[in-house]
């Protein structure tokens, strides 16, 4: 059932109708944790076996009714079990371009026997849910309610008597002021910022007289701090993510439904997770800051917020106040949903991995998920032209992988005989050991004197050998003087900073050392390899030390005949298997190349060429968006201890509140991270190669809390509030639980990791205490 009822109508009562007749469970799931706690204590309230799982809490999940974030249930899609009603609250998330895969795949999964409850008042196109869950096979039906409890009405606040003082500074204390003197409070505001809506909270209680002031205990009074208090003690107070979940849950809204607050400072961002009305909405601008990207207020942003004007049982009329800019009323529009333009990786490797696991073709059974999305519209996987054409010479089964493999060609070298051939991977060997080519012939690399351009101090010279000529260099040491000195060669004496030695000092001054003497000699652009062997002859008077480089490391390839030839003539060429495929002039070499996921799944090593998921594409399935790549990536790494990585996940979701003024990319998880995926772009899952949501710095603020037992106080900043430090607890937890409920894959790294995830469970608790029974 699709259930369409404005905000405010009481969508959640439709549920209750359904408990008495229920027979299982039910999980019933919300946008937000703050919500789902809400939830939590209002039913606890009433008596109801009800619990709660959010990845950061989990309890009594046998409960009657459980109380969920959606994330938290995929994995029982995923093996097709669920609850007997599933209730998605708010499923206009559906749309979502973050969390709206999620949304989708839970309920294009969710099995035949679990009855879909979904309830919003957001949505433009209800029908077409409906009709997709029909073509999914579901029997849907649309129950539309538009009628609100409390009628909203639209209120100009330009046009209200102006009944304050003329030393009141400020628009909007002024429009408010009014607005409260002609009984339209309480009134919720909503600011574009943390710092905007702290700052009109301050301007508002310093305008408005001080009447009947709010007096909190002892408790509130040091649960709010005292900027909050201040302004609480005033009948005013601001609500965002900077504060604490107990001062939000356990002391903001609490005074705001109780009717105790004259008006409360809300930023746009955390609009979805308030769970309170006031008689009166005022929407302070048009944009607002969604982490560091500043958006613009949507239409159904805009109906959500105005929806929170008018409290059930209590008003008669719920006030939209406008003024001589916008948004007003009419600009808040239902969403017209569509899909995001995604699709969920993780899920589908998911689905493929169980496909292969059951002896199945893990590309269909990702095609046959693929036909169950939320679109009438074929949703490209980048598989599709190659699974109409079947099995092909090259024996690749991505589209977009055959069509780069044949216009990237081979590189091809020409060998010790003439031929060409494809260069094969480079071998390390020796210069004595590898040709080189002259000409139209090849010759022993050392026979050129080309050939030691690159290496060496000193003048060219041909050495000694049987029959073959090899050329090395030569070095001037000295010149004897008499039967007891040698004067040192110009370059030894600005290194040594002396003109002459003895014979009995020559061998510890220079000889043992020579090497490393000509290194420090040779121009810039010249090496003294570590591997020459030295000699040392006499020309009349001189001494001189002649260098045979044939034991020097080279880098060659060998070719076919067995030849180590060094840097041989290259040519770019089609690759043999392509030269006679029907497919290379009408697809490979025409179609436009463009990202196709299961390409990118190929690029990062997620899955072979058959398609089936690798060790790393197996562990990115048991996570969301682009986390499990950088838990991968660590574990691949044997040199990273899982007592940091523990510690590190607490940057996976951290944004970038916690880096200050370094990168939000650094910390050692997020250079591997960039390493490993070279930097990559994959809109939804890495930006400059490390997952969407991470943010260095984290994993330090966590550690010193739970490890060493800082206090939160010392660890906040101008920027780095105690909501900020209580969400990162969270944020962390949450991880690492998905970890511990996550499969048990047979990796040694991974099972002593969810071993380390579950220690750290127990020895930490949830910031959200709150919310516990």
């Amino acid at each position: 059932m699709v259930v369409h009822a404005p905000t405010g109508a009481g969508k959640t009562y439709v549920f209750e109708l359904f408990l008495p007749a229920l027979k299982g469970q039910a999980i019933f799931t919300v946008p937000t944790r703050a919500l789902a706690n809400d939830k939590l204590a209002e039913w606890q309230a009433r008596g109801w076996d009800v619990g709660i799982s959010t990845g950061d809490l989990a309890y009594q999940l046998d409960a009657k009714i459980v109380v969920a974030t959606l994330e938290t249930q995929k994995r029982k899609f995923l093996q097709r079990r669920g609850p007997r009603l599933l209730v998605v609250d708010e499923y206009q998330m559906i749309a979502d371009p973050v969390r709206g895969l999620n949304y989708e795949l839970a309920l294009a999964l969710a099995p035949p026997e679990t009855q879909l409850l979904l309830l919003s008042g957001s949505v433009a196109n209800p029908q077409d849910i409906v009709t997709w869950l029909k073509r999914i096979g579901r029997d849907a039906m649309l129950v539309s309610h538009t009628e609100r409890p409390v009628p909203l009405e639209e209120v100009d606040l330009e046009n209200l008597p102006n009944k304050m003082p003329a030393n009141v500074r400020g628009r909007w204390p002024r429009l408010v002021g009014n607005a409260l003197r002609a009984d339209l409070g309480p009134i919720l505001l909503f600011a574009p910022r943390r710092r905007a809506a702290e700052e009109l909270a301050r301007d508002l209680a310093s305008a408005l007289p001080a009447d009947a002031p709010l007096h909190l205990n002892l408790e509130q009074q040091q649960l709010a701090g005292p900027q909050l208090a201040k302004l609480l003690s005033r009948r005013i107070a601001f609500h965002h993510s900077g504060l604490s979940y107990a001062q939000r849950a356990g002391l903001v809204e609490p005074l705001a439904k109780a009717g105790q607050l004259r008006a409360v400072v809300a930023t746009m961002g955390l609009a979805a997770g308030i769970n309170f009305s006031m008689r009166a909405v005022l929407i302070t601008d048009t944009r607002y800051m969604a982490g560091n990207l500043e958006r613009q207020v949507a239409p159904d942003e805009v109906l959500q917020m105005f929806g929170r004007a008018g409290r059930r049982g209590l008003d008669e009329l719920g006030y939209a106040l406008i003024s001589d800019r916008p948004p007003r009323l009419h600009d808040g529009r239902p969403r017209q949903l569509k899909r995001p333009a995604q699709v969920d990786w993780p899920t589908l490797l998911a689905v493929m991995h169980a496909a292969v696991q059951t002896g199945a073709d893990p590309f269909t059974a990702a095609l046959d998920l693929n036909t169950r999305l939320f679109t009438a519209q074929a949703v490209p996987l980048g598989i599709e032209h190659s699974r109409q054409t079947g099995p092909m010479p090259c024996g690749l089964s991505v589209d977009m992988e055959r069509a780069r493999f044949a216009r990237r060609g081979v590189a091809e070298m020409l060998n010790s005989r003439g031929e060409w051939e494809v260069r094969p991977e480079a071998t390390a060997t020796t210069l004595g050991e590898v040709l080189a080519r002259e000409g139209e012939r090849w010759r022993p690399a050392l026979s050129l004197a080309r050939t030691l351009d690159p290496f060496g101090f000193g003048n060219l010279c041909k050495l000694e050998t049987e029959g073959t000529k090899r050329y090395g260099r030569e070095a001037i040491i000295g010149t004897r003087r008499g039967d007891t000195m040698l004067a040192l060669a110009p370059w030894l004496r600005r290194l040594l900073r002396k003109a002459r030695l003895e014979p009995d000092a020559l061998q510890h001054e220079v000889i043992e050392r020579l090497p490393s003497l000509m290194q420090q000699a040779a121009p810039e652009e010249r090496m003294v390899p570590p591997a020459m062997a030295l000699r040392f002859v006499t020309r009349g008077d001189q001494l001189l030390a002649r260098q045979d480089f044939s034991g020097a490391p080279a880098t060659a390839f060998r070719d076919r005949h067995g030849r180590l030839l060094l840097a041989p003539p290259e040519r770019r060429e089609l690759p043999p298997v392509c030269r006679n495929c029907p497919e290379l002039q009408v697809y490979c070499e025409r179609v436009e190349i463009t990202q196709s996921p299961a390409y990118a799944w190929r690029r990062l090593g997620l899955i072979d060429v058959a398609g089936v998921p690798t060790p790393r594409g197996i562990l990115f399935s048991f996570f969301h968006h682009g986390e499990g790549l950088a838990v991968a990536a660590a574990l691949e790494d044997e040199s990273y201890p899982l007592e940091e990585l523990v510690f590190d996940l607490a940057n996976l979701r951290a944004g970038p509140r916690f880096a200050g003024d370094d990168s939000p990319y650094g910390g050692r998880l997020g250079g591997l991270c960039q390493r490993v995926y070279e930097r990559a772009d994959l809109p939804g899952y890495l930006d400059m190669g490390v997952p969407l949501d991470y943010g260095a710095g984290a994993s330090e603020v966590v550690r010193d809390i739970v490890e060493r037992g800082a206090s939160r106080t010392r660890l906040l900043t101008e920027s780095l509030r105690q909501g900020d430090i209580e969400r990162a607890l969270i944020e962390w937890r949450s991880v690492l639980r998905h970890i511990v409920w996550a499969p048990d894959y047979d990796l040694s790294r991974w099972r002593d990791l969810k071993s380390a995830a579950s220690d750290l469970l127990e020895k930490s608790a949830s910031p959200t205490t709150i919310a516990r029974p």
